[in-house]
């Protein structure tokens, strides 16, 4: 048989590879070949990781700490984030069952879906939504049903709005706030309408937390698990990658009750064995050390949104409103009169800027671009001025 006769299961033919991925490679392409491109696509702080964590990982590759350790992670790491989702977010877990350290936050979100959803079961999505939400559930078989929200209500979470899209088969909903792309934070009232909707329906919230950290203008984070009723039913998913600058280091963590834990652990054991060692103990010092540079790489971050808001804003045919959190412009460019694909393909070609077009995050969003800001106010600049100049030949 060769490799052209063979045939591969429906849930891999039905997705795509990552577009944020296909267009970042695309990006370094160009720049290999000589150009000069200025990639806004991937979500990855250019600040490195803080040297206090870095030097924990080598103490513990010196000191031999390089083999296998438990499925769960390391007692001392489920110890810290057990003690961090207290300390912050008002959550209690049990480190020793309710806890399992991941190799980042994605395969956190994808081994909880398997371990979680039957084939059939239907997962609301609310667009805009991160790129691999819909191929996730897809894979596990399950029916991934998109709820558009609208940009003309900033994108606003109503028990109105969802109720239309349940049905008996409805099984779990995915939420992300901070939120790629958008950078909304959801509102308590928001996630008041979502809990009473999973209380109604018997639902299962997978709560994805990853931009946790990055929020601006004194704004704070509630978590969905933290109201009353609805730990029992909520997944919470984090990181390091964007709080810690270690996008690399492949380090996540769900916490779940343990029956929820019970079954994921069992793919995880299973996939991928355990996250690496020698990161794990960075971990630890990332959680319990210093913030400073943390809280300094955030108040980088918010004024590199000003900048890069304002600017766009500032362009006839975009409209872009201020984010919240999350390391991304949303811009409105319906105004332009091209899909997103297709202005997106102009900025890069034409542009020499690299961006993510709305499509990309659901089928009603192409009227959006995604810009990631991580990346310096001088660079940020440069973007905006090759923007404004591809946008006026349109």
């Amino acid at each position: 048989m060769s490799p052209g006769d063979l045939s591969f299961p429906k849930r891999v033919e039905s997705i795509g590879p990552s577009p944020i991925v296909v267009l970042r490679e695309m990006a370094g392409e160009m720049r290999a070949a000589g150009q000069a491109v200025i990639d806004l696509t991937i979500g990855e702080p250019d600040f490195d990781t803080p040297q206090f964590i870095v030097h924990a990982a080598e103490a513990a590759m010196e000191a031999g700490f390089t083999h296998y350790v438990s499925s769960r992670g390391i007692g001392e790491l489920r110890q810290a984030i057990a003690q961090k989702l207290e300390g912050e977010n008002g959550l209690h877990y049990d480190p020793d069952q309710e806890i399992v350290v991941t190799l980042g936050g994605k395969q956190a979100l994808f081994s909880t879906i398997l371990a979680t959803i039957e084939e059939g079961d239907e997962v609301l999505i609310l667009d805009p939504a991160w790129v691999s939400y819909d191929p996730c559930v897809r894979l596990a078989g399950g029916i991934p049903i998109h709820v558009p929200l609208s940009a003309s209500d900033n994108f606003l979470i109503t028990t109105e709005f969802l109720q239309p899209y349940l049905s008996k088969g409805t099984r779990m909903v995915i939420l992300n706030s901070p939120n790629n792309p958008t950078g909304r934070v959801m509102t308590e009232d928001e996630i008041e309408a979502v809990a009473s909707l999973a209380e109604e329906a018997d639902l299962l919230i997978l709560s994805d937390e990853i931009y946790e950290k990055l929020v601006y203008d004194g704004r704070q984070h509630l978590s969905i698990a933290a109201l009353p009723s609805m730990r029992k039913r909520t997944v919470v998913v984090n990181g390091f990658s964007k709080a810690y600058a270690m996008t690399g280091w492949r380090l996540g963590y769900m916490a779940a009750p343990a029956a929820i834990v019970a079954a994921m652990i069992k793919v995880h054991q299973h996939s991928v064995t355990c996250a690496a060692s020698f990161a794990q103990k960075a971990g630890v010092v990332a959680l319990n050390g210093p913030q400073d540079e943390l809280q300094a790489m955030v108040a980088e971050f918010q004024a590199r949104r000003d900048l890069i808001c304002e600017g766009l804003d500032s362009i006839p045919g975009i409209s872009c409103p201020r984010v919240e959190g999350a390391l991304y412009a949303f811009p409105d460019i319906s105004a332009l009169g091209l899909p997103s694909s297709k202005l997106a393909e102009r900025l890069l070609l034409e542009g020499g800027v690299a961006t993510i077009p709305g499509i990309a995050f659901g089928a009603s969003c192409d009227s959006h671009l995604r810009l990631c800001f991580a990346t310096s106010r001088q660079e940020l600049e440069r973007a905006l001025e090759r923007i404004r100049s591809a946008v006026e030949k349109i």
